[in-house]
């Protein structure tokens, strides 16, 4: 297939912490895999091992992303990881690592999104003008986190602060894509983001022709080499490819009041 001339930008990736794991070869690997695929920028966070992080413990995982961007200037974009459990604490360091250069907040499932307890962080990142990535899925068996955001719950909140950013994670890592697609019809303000390792055919042309492919947002949330397949793969005209692969995003990150 063509090669598609245009920027790329990977909206959820992952890099491991420098404490716990060899990160000098992950982080430099991780570039050298997007440089073969002809990724711009991955837009990093790091989860720690307690996805229930004290304020300690998400503090010590935003600055390993803040060093990552220091040392790969350009190709690493940071989201904050916080649990926003610890209301003050994880707005003050929401505020720490978007004045430092980080480009939005990554929530995982201590709480589902629209849990009163995110609203304070939610509230933050629309004075900053910065997107909120959320971890979601919707499957039929149990995945050990009953409190995982699903599309219905991004629909409660989106109708709550409809001028909020937010992003559904990884259609392709989360269940019943094709339910989660349906569902967001219902609020035109949520993004979803195409990462994950499933890659069944139709999934991303279902969602271009159902939400629109102004709402679709390149990812691979580390399946990179499937993550661009699945793009360069869909019945997509190569404007369409662009809006998915950058442009969308960018429009996101122009956004930005800091």
């Amino acid at each position: 297939m063509k090669n598609i001339d245009c920027k790329r930008i990977d909206v959820h990736y992952h890099i491991l912490d420098r404490r716990t794991y060899g990160w000098e070869n992950d982080w430099k690997q991780s570039v050298e895999d997007a440089d073969k695929l002809e990724i711009d920028q991955l837009c990093i966070s790091i989860l720690p091992e307690n996805k229930c992080a004290n304020p300690s413990e998400f503090r010590q995982v935003n600055d390993d992303v803040l060093q990552a961007m220091k040392d790969y200037p350009g190709r690493y974009l940071g989201y904050a990881f916080v649990n926003p459990g610890y209301t003050r604490k994880a707005v003050e360091e929401v505020e720490r690592c978007i004045r430092a250069g980080m480009i939005g907040v990554k929530l995982y499932s201590a709480y589902t999104i629209d849990d009163p307890v995110t609203e304070p962080v939610i509230e933050k990142c629309i004075d900053l003008g910065v997107p909120i990535l959320m971890h979601a899925g919707y499957a039929h068996i149990d995945m050990g986190q009953p409190s995982i955001s699903t599309a219905l719950h991004f629909t409660n909140i989106a109708k709550k602060y409809p001028e909020a950013m937010f992003i559904e994670a990884h259609i392709g890592g989360g269940g019943d894509w094709e339910w989660s697609i349906k569902e967001l019809k219902k609020c035109p303000t949520v993004f979803l983001d195409t990462g994950g390792s499933v890659i069944d055919d139709g999934m991303i042309n279902m969602a271009v022709k159902e939400l629109g492919v102004e709402r679709l947002l390149f990812a691979t949330d580390c399946s990179i080499y499937s993550g661009v397949g699945k793009i360069l793969g869909a019945r997509l005209t190569e404007q369409q490819r662009r809006k998915i692969f950058s442009e969308n995003f960018k429009n996101i990150l122009s956004k930005r009041k800091l």
